[in-house]
């Protein structure tokens, strides 16, 4: 694995103004806060700053160039990496003592980046690989992006997704689920008024924009704790741990609690399900619990436990019922190959199964190309065309 690593960024968007900020934890400078400067190799290390909010005293907007061309960046290896791109406008960073990186908020109305068209990708660059995904976990942007990764082997692994027109379609989808069952899927569109929608929010911040699905999931869970009581034909359920303690079995006990691998349940709610870190899903000492409970969470989120029994299963069983997670749905089907990650646990799959969660990754990574925009958006394994 190199110490670093030369990133292709692509402007396939029709601006002029559009930049990139690489920011993360610099694994061989202490876990130091790092960003690459506007040349694109430099690096800066904030310093820890005398108030909170203050200005960043580096330049960290990279110019990307004309629409099709390609700016090579230079990173060190990093830990919680993140590549923003934002179009016809910067972004604002700023310090707070630490120095912590204030990053921009797409809840906060205040933000100074509450307005501005902007997206990110994240990845790590360690001893071990490259990883790198493309994120809707909170939000899908105006600015799409696709990844592309050659290992030194000649591999190449593509995620291909949206097109320019992506952000459109989701709203379109939200706005019609919203028409057809009542719940607030098109408030999670933030629309100024006569202008193009600006993003939209998955319903995990829905409350920060008055779009509140209390009680949604309520219905379903009862249906599962239903199906798989020991007082109604002893169902089990079957969860594929995937790690050392295989697959493990359970049902619903006299106190309502599913007990799988010998772990005990509660029933979430909603914010727990969307969320997948709160209430049972919280993790712990117990591997066989951190095991399962993202393959638990997965299931209720795509409504897929009421349907089968042994987790985690096939895509092909995501989403078929109400109440389900339409905001996850919605952004895969405006996927060109219906990938992205559109909650915490969607890297959630069978073994050998298809992969959900837009990623790439490589243990001796030779071109990583980052393109936003979507203007040259494809499905398949092979190199953009500008390289």
């Amino acid at each position: 694995m190199p110490d670093s690593l030369d990133i292709h960024l692509q402007n396939q968007t029709n601006s002029h103004q559009v930049y990139a900020y690489v920011t993360g934890i610099a694994i061989q400078n202490n876990g130091a806060r790092v960003l690459v400067k506007a040349n694109g190799k430099d690096l800066y290390y904030p310093e820890n700053p005398p108030a909170i909010l203050s200005p960043l005293s580096e330049d960290c907007a990279i110019p990307l160039g004309p629409p099709g061309s390609s700016t090579v960046v230079h990173i060190p290896q990093v830990a919680g990496g993140r590549i923003w791109f934002s179009c016809d406008g910067k972004l604002t960073f700023l310090l707070n003592p630490g120095p912590a990186l204030v990053e921009p908020s797409v809840l906060n109305p205040s933000d100074p980046n509450a307005d501005v068209n902007f997206a990110f990708a994240e990845f790590t660059l360690n001893n071990d690989q490259l990883f790198a995904n493309i994120s809707y976990v909170d939000f899908v942007a105006r600015l799409p992006i696709a990844l592309t990764l050659q290992d030194t082997g000649g591999q190449i692994q593509h995620v291909s997704g949206m097109g320019p027109d992506g952000l459109d379609k989701v709203c379109e989808s939200l706005r019609a689920q919203a028409g057809k069952d009542g719940r607030p899927w098109d408030k999670l569109i933030v629309q100024k008024p006569g202008q193009p929608s600006l993003r939209a929010l998955n319903p995990t911040h829905g409350n920060a924009v008055g779009a509140s699905f209390d009680g949604y999931y309520e219905p379903f869970v009862e249906e599962v704790w239903k199906k798989y009581h020991k007082k109604h034909g002893r169902r089990e359920m079957r969860v594929n741990t995937q790690a050392a303690p295989g697959i493990v079995s359970g049902s619903v006990n006299e106190k309502d609690e599913l007990i799988i691998g010998g772990e005990p349940f509660h029933k979430p709610t909603t914010a727990d399900i969307l969320g997948c870190n709160s209430g049972p899903f919280v993790t712990g000492p117990s591997p066989t619990r951190n095991a399962i409970i993202p393959r638990l969470a997965a299931g209720l989120l795509r409504t897929a436990l009421a349907d089968v029994e042994e987790h985690p299963s096939d895509p092909s069983t995501f989403y078929r019922r109400d109440p389900t997670n339409h905001y996850a749905r919605i952004v895969h089907e405006a996927n060109l190959d219906g990938k992205g990650y559109a909650f915490a646990y969607d890297d959630v799959q069978p073994d050998g199964g298809k992969d959900q969660s837009g990623k790439v990754n490589a243990g001796e990574p030779k071109i990583f190309v980052v393109a936003v925009g979507g203007s040259d958006a494809y499905v398949g394994d092979k190199m953009p065309k500008s390289l």
